[in-house]
């Protein structure tokens, strides 16, 4: 294991982390902050007065203990800009969002309490690991558009394990035909990816997962790609396990890892030890016994080695060990470990002006995958900041002296910095005003000392500050050798703590501009990141000989295979259909032609303050002169102007109005800039109170060059209509009676604030009309655990509207790590199907597909060497695809700048005789349905229509919007 350095001193309060805020974006204005970035030191002068930084709200705390090694760091920024999710044109995100732990099981509280609700089922059907090929081996962006044209903030019934390479059903799925006008025959029937499901006398672990089946042939047009992977070959014939113990018991694990050393002769130089269970790739003797002599007493010591297993060396167990062993080739190249990824800080891109430096890097991991072993590799940034967490506070106290506490705490807390003596990474949960640099802690030693001493000593750093409040992070609660939970304060000193991310970052876009600049890499550009480090790791004898004491050679070129690309898809409006360009987008033609069908508006209500007056009648003139060609009509409205543009004065008339008039269809609101509490004041009294439909426009967006205003004002309509129950476009969809559904669950990264499931569900066949819900849960909960009442609601009203239930229902789970597979599995699609027996007689088919954005697999077309992004419709389903879960990769959307980072999908069941081919251009369809953005988008439209909803519940309103609301989409 590589050597780790202790973290600042903490102090004991159980509490888990709060996770990172998701935010919106929709068509007009980018909205959304930074990803977490990381910076260097800047001492500066104090504000005057630190007693108006102490208050009173801090109460006295036990002297921290001293933790243990520092908490996960955050992933990185600078992944090549991603395609749009919704909103428009526009710089996308800076960089990659940080990314779930894939590994890891549940956590055991929130089992038990689904348990006890009644939830620990097992789901009926057949669920589904993986389809069996020849050589095994293992997971947002939103649109570049930003803020939204609003100005918005932004197992089962008994069988048994076939062996493997066994088909154990093949059926007749419905075929796909080929899109209109394209002469393509139909796909020829799958075999869909169904296993029958493990007997119930197996245990849950093995209950979770059922045999394996196959898939189905590959088809399409195939295109060769490159991929971020590279292809590790063993050369050692195995690994050998051994079990290790000490007589007398030697508790501390680095003295057993010292001990074991002094051996080196019995057991080699290439060891992996964890304190008990020892990894070597030679073979010893049965059972070898080893003396030495305990310093501290002088004590003998037996060491007692005793070989277990015979491993191959592409096995799981050999996985994290090798990863160790890259770790310190890693160092061997000079690279510098920050959180879980090395950079070369050598290298750094300087913004002077902005007080900026880019950090070039990688992250790398080893993994088994269904082709082999792989170095999965990626070119990535991290943006580090000039400012000290100190000097934001600073800058805080001047602009707010009366609520100096309250801003820090709003805009600190969920926060990600780094401390620069010990390059780790840690997340803002809360400010201790009670605490001071001067006040005292106790060590692992049990020495008291103050936090100036010790970093006095330990790293030479001179605290100059002694009045400032200390900044407190939780890590994720870990388990002691006797199973006791355990939970550590981290305090940090703000003087010692950087800001990270890209400050200001909605204010100022040239910053934007220059930062995407430096990080954007073309496909041609990350292959040759990609090269370089290969050819460093090649030409360095050092690196080669760590790599090749546990047999690993890595090949001298990324990994190179065939993907597919599905059949496009036609576009249908009122009038006809058409083919998109060739980066399918349909932006010009929406706003030509008349949308399938929409709403008249005769009665809406047009509030502004006085003061934009102007500006509404230009609008309502605008409005009036290009609602014709999108098949809108839109009668004069209702003007209500309003003296001042306070949040009282917005609410009170606004209530008054809806009070008195019941047959308003929409409200329109301009307002004078990006007010987050105004917006949310509206929002709350329309989704809420008063419920209507509602649309919220900043004025900025609306000034400027007459072509602009009559841009924004045809999106703004065409949300209008989709609020008002209005279907914009649509895909062909030959499937019959069938339901999709989205589901997204957003946390909100206050203390105490409860997580919120989306649920959105579609209520015609064309898959053009949707129902929704939320429901609130316990804080940071991302299992769902009322998935039978919003399910059943659905169904209620998909047969109010069609007179009859839908026979398949496809579901796509947003927000699952791989490590929450099996939970998904076990406890959310039984919910769902527990729900059937609420009908007479009804058992639909189901597929449950996780949606993963957030992973590190990338490619690119070759093309006479020429490196480009692939094609939107691109398909890898083999090689770099899961050994465990039936799973694909798509790229569905068509990136302008930089690779395009495709989406990872993983099917857990299927009982509805869809062949994996039908899921795949299923999917791809999806991707074509997000109203909000005219082109396709990284995820299906379901997944986005449910965060969405989510956010706009758990972050604005903070309840469930009106039922009266369900059966639009009021939410974009």
């Amino acid at each position: 294991m590589y050597p780790l350095q202790a973290p600042p001193p903490p102090s004991p309060a159980p509490s888990k982390p709060r996770p990172s805020r998701r935010c919106p974006r929709c068509w007009a204005v980018r909205r959304g902050g930074a990803p977490p970035v990381a910076g260097p030191r800047l001492r500066s002068a104090l504000p005057p007065a630190w007693s108006g930084w102490r208050g009173s709200t801090g109460a006295a705390m036990e002297p921290p203990r001293f933790p243990g090694p520092g908490p996960a760091a955050p992933g990185p920024v600078g992944r090549a800009q991603r395609a749009p999710e919704h909103g428009l044109p526009g710089p996308g995100p800076v960089g990659r969002a940080q990314r779930a732990p894939e590994h890891g099981p549940a956590e055991p509280p929130l089992c038990a309490l689904l348990q006890g609700l009644g939830l620990g089922l097992q789901p009926r059907g057949r669920c589904l690991p993986r389809g069996v090929r020849p050589g095994i081996g293992v997971p947002p962006p939103e649109p570049p558009g930003g803020r939204s044209a609003e100005g918005a903030p932004g197992p089962a019934d008994p069988g048994t394990f076939p062996a493997r390479g066994r088909v154990l059903w093949r059926g007749r799925g419905d075929a796909l035909p080929a899109p209109p006008g394209r002469g393509a025959p139909a796909p020829a029937h799958g075999t869909p990816c169904a296993a029958a499901a493990p007997p119930p006398s197996l245990p849950p672990a093995t209950a979770s997962r059922a045999a394996p089946g196959v898939k189905p042939p590959p088809k399409g047009t195939t295109v060769a790609v490159g991929l971020n992977s590279v292809r590790i070959q063993c050369q050692n014939e195995a690994v050998y396990q051994y079990h290790v113990t000490f007589s007398p018991e030697v508790q501390c694990r680095s003295v057993r890892l010292a001990m074991l050393k002094e051996h080196r002769a019995a057991t080699g130089d290439v060891t992996a030890f964890d304190g008990s269970i020892l990894f070597l790739p030679i073979r010893l003797p049965q059972l070898v016994t080893l003396k030495v002599q305990r310093r501290s007493d002088g004590e003998e010591v037996t060491i007692t080695i005793q070989m277990t297993k015979v491993l191959e060396p592409s096995s799981d167990l050999c996985i994290p060990f090798y990863n160790v062993v890259f770790r310190r080739v890693m160092r061997i190249l000079d690279m510098q470990l920050v959180g879980r990824n090395f950079f070369e800080p050598a290298q750094a891109t300087v913004l002077q002006h902005y007080r900026l430096q880019i950090w070039p890097g990688y992250a790398v991991s080893i993994r088994r995958k269904d082709g082999g072993l792989f170095l999965l590799v990626d070119a990535i940034h991290k943006v580090i900041r000039s400012d000290s967490v100190l000097n934001f506070m600073h800058s805080i106290y001047k602009q707010s002296l009366g609520t100096f506490q309250e801003e820090c705490i709003k805009q600190l807390v969920g926060s990600v910095v780094i401390t620069r003596y010990n390059n780790r990474t840690y997340r803002i949960d809360d400010i201790d005003w009670s605490k001071t640099p001067r006040d005292t802690f106790t060590l692992a030693s049990g020495e008291d000392v103050t936090f100036v001493s010790y970093y006095s000593k330990t790293y030479g750093i001179t605290i100059r500050e002694l009045e400032q409040p200390l900044l407190v992070h939780r890590p994720k609660e870990k388990l002691t050798p006797e199973g006791k939970r355990c939970l550590d304060l981290v305090l940090l000193v703000p003087e010692l703590a950087f800001m990270t991310g890209i400050p200001e970052i909605r204010k100022d876009s040239r910053m934007l501009k220059d930062v995407m600049r430096e990080m954007l890499q073309s496909p041609r550009q990350h292959y040759l990141r990609l090269s370089s480090l290969l050819h460093r790791i090649h030409h360095s004898a050092e690196a080669s000989q760590e790599l090749l004491r546990w047999g690993l050679h890595l090949d001298l070129d990324i990994h190179r295979t065939e993907g597919r690309i599905l059949p496009m898809e036609r576009i249908n409006l009122r009038h006809g259909s058409f083919s998109p360009t060739e980066d399918l987008s349909w932006s010009k033609v929406v706003v030509r032609e008349a949308s399938i069908s929409a709403i008249s508006i005769n009665y809406w209500l047009l509030v502004y303050p006085k003061r934009l007056q102007n500006l509404a009648k230009d609008l309502v003139s605008a409005m009036e002169s290009v609602c014709g060609p999108i098949g809108m009509h839109v009668g004069h409205p209702a003007l209500v102007e309003l003296k001042d543009d306070r949040i009282e004065t917005y609410a009170r008339t606004i209530r008054s109005t809806l009070n008195s008039e019941d047959k308003v269809q929409i409200l329109l609101c301009i307002i004078s800039g990006s007010r987050e509490d105004l917006y949310a004041a509206i929002k709350k009294l329309c989704c809420v109170q008063c419920p209507v439909p509602s649309q919220v426009i900043n004025a900025q967006s609306l000034s400027g060059q007459p072509g602009k205003l009559r841009s924004v004002v045809q999106k703004v309509l065409l949300q209008m209509n989709c609020k008002l129950g209005g279907e914009l476009w649509g895909v062909d969809i030959p499937l019959k009676q069938l339901m999709v559904i989205g589901m997204d669950v957003y946390h909100d990264h206050r203390k105490g604030m409860r997580s919120v499931i989306g649920f959105v569900a579609s209520m015609n066949h064309v898959l053009t009309r949707w129902y929704s819900r939320v429901v609130f849960q316990m804080p940071h909960q991302e299992i769902a655990d009322s998935l039978r009442l919003c399910l059943a609601d659905a169904l209620q009203h998909f047969h109010e509207m069609n007179h009859c239930l839908p026979k398949k229902i496809v579901v796509f789970r947003d927000g699952v790590s791989d490590s929450q597979l099996d939970t998904v599995l076990k406890y959310e699609i039984p919910q769902m199907q527990k729900c059937f027996d609420t009908f007479s007689s009804y058992e639909p088919g189901m597929v449950v597909v996780v949606v993963q954005k957030q992973n590190s697999t990338n490619f690119y077309t070759l093309a006479a060497e020429q490196f480009a992004s692939p094609p939107p419709g691109t398909v890898i389903d083999h090689t770099v695809t899961s050994s465990q879960w039936q799973d694909f990769f798509l790229l569905a959307h068509h990136s302008p700048q930089g690779c395009s980072i495709p989406t990872r999908y993983v099917c857990l069941l299927n009982t509805a005789n869809l062949s994996f081919e039908h899921i795949q251009r299923l999917t791809f369809k999806l991707c074509h349905l997000y109203w909000n953005w005219p082109g396709t988008v990284r995820v299906p439209a379901p997944c986005h229509y449910a965060h969405k909803l989510a956010f706009l519940s758990g972050h604005i309103l903070h309840r469930e919007p009106s039922a009266q609301l369900c059966d639009k989409l009021f939410f974009l």
